[in-house]
């Protein structure tokens, strides 16, 4: 346990934060969190940006040590409070092919999640622009293939066990499949997947409330 409190600065409905609420519950760590961003504002106030200079969230503090960065705090969180957890595996080469994955999230997934997420489910009806959101959905459904054909051989992205892989890869994925409105390929693969991280309670907790 750790010797002071954790904290998480941000919203429950981000899926950054969601990502680091999981693995925090995947860890059996307790915290306290502050809501911080949109509505809750706080993130362009003086003391935020000392903590933090991108005004975003989540960012992470225990004692006087502070972070952001979602998947760096899970790195960190899986490192200081949970060494030889099996979600970051210490050989280094296993552990690169969690990384890769938390990389692919952020340069690949992130770009293409973002228009479709937003254009519906943070977009009043009236306002939405539904020819571009699917144009947008085409887009990503190219990149979810990828995920897709990686679990067509294999229970978890990373192999036969849980890793956090699996958060990063699947608080977007919640998104992806989860979204209405629009026309998405079968994928087989991803579905049979995520309905099996629905299954663990970190997932059910942060990750599987009604988006907004």
């Amino acid at each position: 346990m750790p010797d002071t409190q954790l904290t998480i600065w941000g919203r429950a409905n981000s899926v950054n934060v969601q990502k680091v609420l999981w693995c925090l519950a995947e860890l059996g760590l307790p915290y306290q969190r502050i809501d911080a961003g949109m509505q809750y504002g706080k993130t362009r106030e003086p003391d935020y940006l000392a903590m933090n200079p991108n005004a975003r969230i989540p960012t992470l503090v225990e004692g006087d040590f502070v972070l952001w960065e979602s998947n760096s705090i899970m790195r960190y969180l899986c490192l200081a409070h949970g060494r030889g957890t099996p979600i970051y595996p210490e050989a280094p080469k296993s552990r690169a092919g969690v990384d890769r994955w938390l990389d692919w999230t952020l340069s690949t997934v992130q770009p293409v999640d973002r228009p479709v997420f937003w254009g519906i489910v943070r977009t009043a009806p009236a306002e939405r622009d539904m020819i571009k959101v699917q144009q947008d959905a085409d887009a990503a459904a190219e990149v979810w293939a990828i995920a897709d054909r990686q679990l067509a051989t294999r229970p978890f992205m990373e192999g036969d066990a849980f890793t956090l892989a699996d958060i990063a890869v699947g608080a977007y994925a919640r998104r992806w499949l989860g979204v209405e409105g629009i026309t998405r390929p079968a994928q087989p693969n991803l579905t049979r997947w995520l309905a099996e991280l629905g299954k663990r309670v970190g997932f059910a907790q942060h990750v599987a409330p009604p988006m907004s």
